[in-house]
């Protein structure tokens, strides 16, 4: 298998898009077409993703923007780091700057922007993620450990411990892993528990309700 070329990957802040530094747009966009019709189904909508800044022209990253659009996704500038002035002792620090006006395109404005919590671990017996979004986690979910969400939940890696996706009720939430093995699974008020001999399909797997049951089948990521 090819090694993928540009990847979606979690930071701190929520997720974002990596590729090579010499990769050209046009083959940036066509990889990227690839990977998110590949996952049709897999981010949640509305879903935050970051690029590089200082890297596309204006034009370009409306074109991205819009190919985000078309599949649920948000598509922003990374935030830019800090600048740090020094101080001499001998001056008086500059007057704090006025508040800046929010932008019109900014979270703040979008009703519809999914709060993404990203777990860069391994989640171990006894150990346990809450949150009123949704949750990515870069690691297994032990037995023993517990993750509760709001929204829906990724997993990238092995689940063998308890997952609740949609706890406030949402029924359209989805959990998702590269081996759903779970000790038991949750979405809104259905319930599911892993067979004793789960079938390994060989690709990751996602559970959603369908006709009032929790159903598993494999995806492609």
């Amino acid at each position: 298998m090819s090694e993928e070329k540009i990847k979606i990957k979690g930071e701190n802040d929520g997720l974002m898009l990596a590729f090579p530094t010499d990769m050209a747009f046009s083959e940036i966009m066509e990889e990227l077409s690839k990977k998110l019709d590949s996952g049709s189904g897999f981010f949640l909508r509305g879903t935050l993703v970051r690029v590089p800044r200082d890297r596309f022209s204006k034009n370009e990253l409306k074109e991205m923007q819009e190919l985000f659009r078309t599949h649920g996704l948000i598509c922003r500038l990374a935030k830019p780091l800090p600048a740090v002035t020094p101080v001499l002792p001998e001056e008086k620090p500059a007057p704090a700057a006025p508040p800046m006006s929010v932008p019109a395109d900014t979270p703040q404005d979008m009703p519809d922007l999914q709060r993404m919590l990203v777990v860069d671990k391994t989640l171990r017996g006894g150990q346990a993620i809450e949150t009123e979004g949704s949750v990515i986690v870069f690691g297994n979910v032990n037995p023993g450990a517990q993750i509760t969400a709001g929204g829906s939940v990724d997993i990238r890696g092995t689940c063998r411990g308890v997952v609740h996706a949609g706890a406030a009720g949402d029924s359209t939430a989805f959990i998702i892993a590269d081996h759903l093995m779970p000790t038991q699974i949750r979405i809104a008020n259905y319930v599911a528990r892993s067979p004793d001999e789960p079938e390994d399909f060989g690709k990751a797997e996602r559970a959603y309700v369908k006709d009032g049951q929790i159903v598993i089948e494999p995806i492609e990521r």
